[in-house]
């Protein structure tokens, strides 16, 4: 029984992180100029 309750309260714990992250929204920083380089460059 205290497993179920420890569960209950972890599970309702996230939960209420991502509604908080939710509700905050995504920063308000814009993007890096640099692209990422997703591929091996080539040898001269």
């Amino acid at each position: 029984m205290r497993a179920l309750a420890a569960a209950a309260i972890g599970l309702a714990a996230a939960l209420a992180l991502v509604l908080a992250l939710t509700a905050i929204g995504p920063p308000d920083s814009g993007t890096s100029p640099k692209p990422l380089l997703s591929s091996i460059p080539a040898h001269p």
